[in-house]
């Protein structure tokens, strides 16, 4: 059975996966803090609140009392959420019993932040200075396009336009585990990279991250200071101009790497030049669920096994080449079938049934979306049988 590619659910995985020390580095930005406090079960949220000007510790068994027993497993959930972000840290005393203070950097910045209120991490350039700004649908569509390019190279670079190969960073990130080469052949799919095609552009968007983030230090980066920044980025405002100028030396090749995958689109002014956040980039400091996709479907299954994509998207055809047999495409009609062929060549590259199955109903068409089963149960029980 192939392995299947294990997540992220959001940021707040990856900052708590970081050392101890790392962390607490975090925290010196007031946005790492609010990110942070916003990301909380509402339970954890609560006792973060609770605990913010109280000073001393408290013990575990008088924290167990802030609830009715029916809700102990919350509780405890909570309280390791807390724990593993070092929001409270744990300390013991001499009858080994245990307590529980605020992490005292966390704790400093967010009573600033109530009392000072909370600003941007920069201020936006003013229009006088930018002109016209991208409407908030070519920015979307913009995003689109250049994840799409993204996703064509990992399928194929042959079918990829000239002047859109992406950076040595961002392959290095991709080969980590979408791809693999050897000498003088060109780069493959690996099994996570046919998985990850099948993916929904969100949980896509983490695995990248994750990977990006974790080969910071092959590049000379900090991993602190990149997750410090993406964080930030979550907080600007979607659609506003951001001078570069404001940046540092990481941020700006952090934000060239992130202008590829479509997460900013970057502007050369007469004098100077900015970077304007899409979707994507806000959606950062979300989790999945949070920012789950609500893209309208294109795909119909027939009882006979037949499919029919209505998708002008190139993209689109050749992520269903992975598991069908294309027969023919036209302007906005993508026209194949599932075989025995096809969905045997599937598992060969380490796709699952269930993936399969997952794809085609994320992305059935509203024609079918609504009916129950939105495809044909004699379609997902022949995939899961063979």
């Amino acid at each position: 059975m192939p392995q299947v590619m294990v997540v992220a659910r959001n940021f707040m995985d990856m900052v708590a996966a970081l050392p101890a020390s790392k962390l607490d580095m975090l925290y010196d930005s007031a946005f790492i803090c609010e990110a942070v406090l916003r990301s909380l079960p509402p339970l954890a949220k609560k006792y973060a609140l609770q605990m913010l000007y109280v000073l001393a510790p408290v013990t575990a068994a008088a924290m167990e009392e802030w609830v009715l027993n029916e809700y102990a497993a919350k509780h405890r959930v909570s309280i390791d959420k807390l724990l593993q972000l070092r929001v409270f840290v744990e300390v013991r005393d001499r009858r080994k019993e245990v307590s529980y203070k605020m992490n005292q950097k966390f704790q400093g910045n967010m009573q600033k932040y109530l009392v000072d209120g909370g600003s941007l991490p920069r201020e936006p350039i003013p229009l006088s200075v930018t002109g016209r700004l991208p409407a908030s649908a070519d920015l979307e569509a913009y995003a689109l396009d250049q994840w799409e390019c993204f996703l064509l190279q990992l399928i194929n670079s042959s079918q990829v336009e000239k002047g859109t190969s992406f950076s040595s960073s961002m392959m290095k990130t991709f080969q980590r585990g979408l791809l693999s080469s050897r000498d003088g052949e060109a780069p493959k799919l690996t099994e996570n990279g046919f998985q990850f095609l099948l993916m929904e552009t969100n949980a896509q968007l983490w695995y990248i991250m994750r990977e990006y983030i974790s080969s910071a230090e092959e590049r000379g980066v900090d991993p602190t200071e990149l997750i410090s920044f993406l964080l930030e980025l979550s907080f600007h405002k979607l659609g506003a101009a951001y001078s570069l100028n404001t940046l540092t030396d990481v941020q700006r090749i952090a934000i060239r790497d992130l202008a590829e995958l479509g997460l900013v689109k970057l502007h050369q002014g007469r004098k100077d030049s900015w970077f304007i956040p899409t979707q994507l980039a806000t959606n950062l400091s979300a989790s999945l669920s949070d920012s789950s996709s609500s893209k309208e479907g294109f795909v119909v299954v027939e009882t006979n096994f037949r499919m029919y994509a209505y998708s002008t998207s190139k993209l689109h055809c050749e992520i269903l080449r992975l598991f069908s047999r294309v027969e023919y495409q036209l302007p906005n009609l993508i026209v194949g079938a599932i075989t025995k062929e096809s969905i045997y060549g599937a598992f060969e590259n380490g796709i699952t049934a269930e993936q399969i199955i997952s794809f085609l109903k994320q992305n059935a068409h509203p024609r079918v979306a609504d009916k129950i089963p939105a495809v044909p149960e004699n379609v997902t029980d022949q995939a899961v049988g063979k």
